[in-house]
């Protein structure tokens, strides 16, 4: 919910711009820990999903963990003041360097998504004399039921090792003297809001536990990954519920071995509630069939509508709620016709200056945001 107070700040400053709220930040980190700790599980904090400093300063408050896809994510999560213990490295693609990076802050773990990348971890690991602790990243084949852009857990798409080049893995890691295998890592998608996608990881994840003990190595932590998703529909809802369900159901079904961790890395879940794109109505191009509410924000500010074909929440914020209602197919300036945030969106009436929120633009909003056009990025505000 924006207040009054709010509004009176939007309305002297530049838009579009990104608002956060961090009281709201703060309640949703509060209950997705309290949620993970009750059950002794580990949350790590995707930085993909918002990296600005004020975001990262209260994940590093609360104690939480970093998940990163970049050796410059590593660098700002090193920076901001996550412990290296709790930093955990993926992505399909890492550089020598940035897997030296890794190597030389001793993160938690390097998560290895193919044989290829684990050998050359090994080799890297030798010349330091070092043993680079690694997290399996394993394919399990299952649907994550969600947008094909953000399914990531299926045999077709690039990330993680599949069950038909185990064997190979095992060959390696029984001779390879500069890794050392200390946990297995999943991840299935994103902006996932049925719990029947997780239960099936779940089923998958005890019976690789077997195979991978039935060969003789037994791993100290879980990493179940992220993907939950919000109600994009209604951001203001209470999230406790949410997580209590999503860290329930892992309780009932994995099966942890004694003295096991269980980690997850959430992303969208703790941020996008917590933030709005600001933009001012430019124009209102009345059609025979459309009216076009032209916005000073774009897919520069926030791709997932144009990417995902993904639905946020438009809310009119400068007009009473009780004004009559129009529909209106809401754009942006940028020079494409997939630059668009929602059709047929029934507001009230509308007028050029009105402020428009686009709710739920926490989480990969600001940080895809481009300068596509040559338009620059404004500041983000914060109360």
């Amino acid at each position: 919910m924006i207040g009054k107070d709010s509004l009176e700040a939007f309305q002297e400053l530049e838009t579009p711009f990104y608002h956060y709220n961090l009281e709201r930040l703060d309640q949703t980190l509060k209950s997705a820990l309290s949620a993970a700790g009750r059950r002794g599980y580990h949350v790590h904090y995707a930085l993909k999903a918002n990296a600005h400093a004020r975001i990262l300063d209260q994940m590093v408050k609360h104690g939480i963990g970093a998940d990163c896809v970049s050796g410059a994510e590593v660098e700002r999560a090193l920076e901001v003041g996550f412990k290296p213990a709790e930093i955990a490295f993926a992505g399909v693609g890492k550089t020598d360097a940035e897997i030296n990076l890794a190597l030389e802050a001793n993160i938690f773990s390097l998560n290895v998504e193919s044989l290829e990348e684990l050998e050359v971890i090994n080799e890297l690991a030798l010349k330091k004399n070092k043993r680079a602790k690694v997290a399996l990243r394993l394919n399990p084949d299952v649907d994550a039921q969600t947008h094909r852009y953000i399914t990531t857990g299926l045999e077709e798409n690039k990330f993680g090792i599949s069950d038909w080049q185990l064997n190979d893995v095992f060959d390696f890691l029984a001779e390879a003297s500069g890794v050392e295998l200390v946990g297995l890592h999943f991840h299935i998608g994103s902006q996932i809001v049925s719990l029947e996608p997780f239960k099936n990881l779940c089923q998958k994840i005890n019976v690789i536990q077997t195979v991978f003990e039935d060969r003789g190595f037994h791993v100290r932590h879980i990493n179940a990954g992220g993907g939950l998703g919000i109600d994009y529909n209604n951001p203001d809802a209470d999230e406790s519920s949410t997580f209590e369900a999503f860290f329930g159901l892992f309780e009932q079904h994995l099966k942890l071995r004694p003295g096991q961790e269980l980690h997850f890395e959430l992303g969208r879940s703790l941020v996008a509630s917590c933030g709005n794109l600001i933009s001012r109505v430019q124009y209102i191009k009345r059609g025979l069939k459309t009216n076009f509410m032209i916005l000073d924000a774009g897919m520069t500010e926030l791709i997932r509508p144009a990417l995902y074909q993904s639905v946020h929440r438009i809310e009119n914020v400068s007009t009473v709620a009780d004004s009559s209602l129009e529909k209106y197919d809401v754009v942006g300036p940028v020079c494409e016709s997939s630059d668009c945030f929602g059709k047929a969106i029934l507001l009230p009436e509308t007028k050029r200056g009105d402020l428009i929120a686009i709710r739920g633009a926490g989480a990969y909003g600001e940080s895809m945001a481009s300068n596509y056009n040559l338009r620059s990025l404004n500041q983000a505000y914060f109360e």
